[in-house]
């Protein structure tokens, strides 16, 4: 079924200044188009990169800003013209609601590396209408956008679709997928849980590499990890020198590139999927000396978005998280900037939204 005529009421909460104090925000969203799915939010998750938008730390913000891009819901009205879902169906919209279409990245289902994509939240459509995340009651996308959510797979398991893909989408790029193979991850928070998680169901062995001895316990016994490395003990560091295959990077602060070249093996790869705020300093001879690779990875397309979902639902792997009530979610932002979850933050949008 198709409506017209006019714009959809819309509620949800919203930052209206570089304070990035949320409160509630009523707004409009667009008629559901042809191509378009309108589905009422349920689960929304709680990003780091909420973080840094809402402060306006990254110098692109747009106010009044609506955040969430890890979203979870249930189709109530379709268009005419849609072809993949239908009224009724639990659904997905992770990062992105838009991009050309047409360039050689669209053309090879890489949406994520498209020059003119468009963001879920403060992003801009091509008609210049901000774009409003998942922090709100119903949202209107593009089908092309959307993400059939597994009927195993618990809705509350919505950071799948910005921490999981970005922690899947390199494990099967750079071919660090392959069972028996020694897997580094760095940092044990909302990304790099994940990367354990999916690195583990591929049959890898799995270190995890960490400035704090206190989450020994934690990633071996409670995530499956295989052993544990204290970054800051250059004795251990050393003991394990030229072991991993592979390195997922999760951390976002200024940290040290060479002691973790130093446990790749021969053609070893360090992939960074965090994003520090300055450059990190990069020593090239221990790269030239074995063949080794620095790269980087930003989220998924659209289709291996829906790949990984599916291989998540296969294989029971959730993010572990928090399910808080909407009305907690400064508080929420607060305990984050602290590190004071594991591992990631969930709002709980459909039931606890009210439009008071």
């Amino acid at each position: 079924m198709e409506k017209s005529h006019e714009n959809v009421k819309a509620f949800g909460w919203a930052a209206r200044d570089t304070s990035g104090v949320l409160s509630p925000f009523n707004f409009s969203r667009r008629v559901t188009g042809e191509k378009d799915v309108q589905f009422k939010v349920m689960y929304c998750g709680i990003c780091h990169s909420d973080l840094h938008q809402l402060k306006n730390e990254w110098s692109n913000s747009i106010y009044p800003m609506v955040p969430g891009h890890e979203v979870v819901g249930v189709v109530t009205e379709i268009g005419s013209k849609v072809e993949k879902f239908k009224i009724g169906d639990k659904v997905g919209v992770g990062c992105l609601v838009g991009s050309c279409r047409k360039c050689e990245n669209c053309d090879n289902n890489l949406e994520n590396y498209c020059r003119d994509q468009i963001m879920t939240y403060n992003g801009v459509y091509t008609d210049g209408i901000p774009t409003y995340g998942g922090y709100s009651d119903i949202m209107v996308t593009n089908e092309h956008y959307v993400v059939h959510w597994p009927e195993n797979l618990p809705m509350e398991a919505a950071p799948l679709l910005c921490a999981g893909i970005t922690t899947y989408s390199p494990l099967r790029y750079f071919g660090l997928d392959k069972p028996g193979m020694h897997i580094g991850v760095v940092g044990l928070g909302g990304l790099g849980h994940m990367a354990v998680k999916f690195a583990k169901a591929f049959g890898t062995k799995v270190t995890v590499i960490s400035t704090s001895v206190s989450k020994k316990d934690e990633a071996i016994d409670r995530l499956g990890a295989d052993s544990f490395l204290v970054s800051r003990d250059p004795d251990q560091m050393q003991g394990a020198a030229g072991s991993l295959d592979g390195i997922i990077d999760t951390v976002s602060e200024i940290h040290p590139l060479l002691p973790l070249i130093n446990l790749l093996k021969t053609h070893g790869k360090l992939v960074m999927v965090g994003a520090p705020e300055k450059p990190l300093e990069l020593p090239v001879f221990p790269l030239l000396l074995g063949r080794k690779l620095v790269a980087g990875s930003a989220i998924g397309g659209m289709k291996e978005t829906q790949e990984m979902v599916d291989f998540a639902a296969k294989h029971s792997i959730t993010p572990d998280v928090e399910v808080v009530p909407m009305d907690y979610v400064n508080k929420a932002l607060e305990r984050l900037l602290k590190s004071d979850v594991k591992y990631r933050f969930v709002l709980d949008i459909g039931n606890t939204l009210n439009k008071n």
